[in-house]
């Protein structure tokens, strides 16, 4: 047997010939203006579309088939896209609106945790107008519905079951339209010591085996994935710093706070969370100082690569919470932004990348703190923090970042 044998062989040929030329193109995207010209942001680029192209084939064909469900982990320790907030664990779910799907398994005790239908993709982006092209897939979709954890009801050991689609089922139901395309379950960590969720999917008439692919969906996901992954190199950052610049954006350093959180309350009313984010850019030898006052909220902090790519989280001190965090006895959370460990309690890591996003989450508020900004020499910072900011010792930073190891693997179950 040999090519040309199979009536499908030049067709399922040219296809793949066809991506892995978008593949090539993509690569090429690693050098553009966005991307820092420096080694390590160079390989980072690389590491972020070879992340990509690691889960390209599981959302174009393994888990598409929307008649036999599967929850997909989009973003992980392996995995970075999107503005991922190193303290969420992101699942989806493709999904039609013609079904029913019941969800079953245990709540978990994540502080957040909620459940979104996605429905229709438009062209444009519904929100900044026809001028802007919407974001690549599987991002861009509309949603239509959503419950969150403190809506969702549970057993006293913290199973559940939660429908989607079909006729209304209880408190635990979400309702589908005919655009309906996709499941998108995010919960977000506050302490190291709260456990994920552990759930599945099943469409609740299935009842036969899921179709053997055939050569006309293996060229339909070969397509997609070249798509998603020419988005994926093209569309982050630029799209959003495009948007971002239409609202005032500031300059590297300073914080956008408000100014910037109307669109951000626009676009995230269903998601249960605002989102701003700070371009920085720091020299080897200066450091940011970001702070603002603990207002009680559950803010979460995640710096990024030049690709809106969440660092490296499950090693280094790249996120914070409140409760993995200092407050000074002025009521006020410090950080500090720096290439090397400043001996502070509340170190945000750079990864020794010379420029890089810092997003701030709050979380099931419709409030931002007032946050400031301050870079300096690295050699003041202990001149300029106060006196009683908290100090850690090399043996103490060690054992922070082993309680994150520990914990991450545990929500990831690696």
């Amino acid at each position: 047997m040999a090519f040309g044998d199979c009536a499908d062989d030049e067709t399922l040929r040219a296809a793949w010939h066809e991506f892995c030329d978008r593949l090539k193109a993509a690569g090429d995207l690693a050098f553009k203006d966005t991307s820092p010209a420096n080694a390590l942001q160079r390989a980072d680029a690389f590491r972020y579309l070879t992340q990509n192209l690691g889960q390209a084939y599981d959302l174009a064909l393994e888990t598409k088939n929307t008649r036999y469900p599967m929850i997909h982990p989009f973003c992980g320790p392996a995995r970075k896209l999107g503005g991922d907030n190193a303290d969420f664990v992101y699942l989806q779910a493709w999904i039609d609106g013609a079904s029913t799907y019941r969800i079953t398994g245990d709540r978990g005790t994540a502080r957040f945790i909620n459940f979104t239908v996605q429905g229709a993709r438009p062209d444009k982006d519904v929100y900044y107008g026809a001028d802007h092209p919407n974001l690549h897939e599987p991002f861009g979709d509309t949603p239509e519905a959503n419950i969150t954890g403190d809506e969702l009801v549970t057993e006293r050991d913290g199973s559940f079951e939660l429908y989607i689609g079909g006729s209304r089922r209880g408190p635990n139901w979400l309702p589908t339209t005919a655009d309906s395309r996709k499941l998108f379950m995010r919960q977000g960590f506050d302490s190291w010591a709260e456990r994920s969720a552990q759930f599945g999917i099943e469409r609740i008439d299935m009842d036969d085996p899921r179709p053997v692919p055939t050569p006309h969906d293996l060229v339909a996901s070969m397509r997609w994935a070249g798509d998603f992954l020419t988005g994926a190199m093209t569309d982050w950052p630029d799209r959003e710093l495009q948007i971002g610049s239409l609202y005032g954006e500031p300059e590297p350093n300073v914080f956008p706070g408000a100014r910037f959180a109307g669109t951000a309350e626009q676009r995230d009313a269903r998601r249960g969370r605002l989102i701003v984010t700070m371009p920085w850019r720091l020299p080897p030898d200066e450091a940011l100082i970001f702070e603002f006052p603990d207002g009680g909220e559950f803010w979460m902090l995640t710096n990024m690569g030049a690709f809106w790519n969440s660092m490296d989280y499950l090693y280094r001190p790249v996120s914070y919470t409140p409760s993995r965090s200092a407050v000074n006895a002025d009521g006020r959370v410090r950080m500090v932004l720096a290439h090397d460990d400043p001996g502070v309690h509340n170190w945000i890591d750079t990864q020794r990348f010379s420029e890089g996003y810092l997003t701030m989450r709050v979380i099931g508020s419709r409030e931002l703190p007032e946050v400031s900004t301050r870079v300096v020499r690295s050699a003041e910072l202990d001149a300029v923090l106060p006196a009683d900011t908290r100090r850690v010792t090399p043996d103490e930073r060690a054992a922070h970042l082993h309680e994150r190891f520990d914990a991450i693997r545990r929500r990831y179950r690696i």
